[in-house]
């Protein structure tokens, strides 16, 4: 009465050797991946790039500030750390990648 007969539809065509159809389904995919790519790895690896160049060039009488919020002078340099001298008399080892940023000359007092 109220309920009409349903048919069963046919399954559509299994596209076997469509090599466009595959490819336009993989297209959204390596889109996603070019624009992680240029907005997210790029910038990092060349963000990596300076802190390593400004980490090899560190000198002594650079002031430098720390990852820990110290900021001192390089007093003494290693292969892997640096003797910083925070105030006259107190210095500190810190690693070499602990150094965020070389200061102007002068911002200490």
């Amino acid at each position: 009465m109220f309920i009409s007969s349903a048919f069963a539809q046919a399954a559509p065509a299994a596209a076997g050797g469509d090599m466009q159809s595959s490819f336009m389904s993989l297209l959204p995919l390596v889109l996603m991946f070019v624009v992680l790519y240029f907005v997210m790895i790029r910038p990092q690896m060349k963000r990596q790039k300076e802190h390593r160049a400004m980490v090899e060039a560190l000198a002594k009488g650079d002031e430098v500030a720390t990852a820990g919020g110290l900021i001192g002078r390089v007093t003494k340099l290693g292969d892997h750390y640096l003797g910083i001298e925070l105030a006259p008399g107190v210095e500190v080892q810190v690693q070499r990648t602990a150094v965020t940023q070389v200061l102007p000359k002068g911002s200490l007092k």
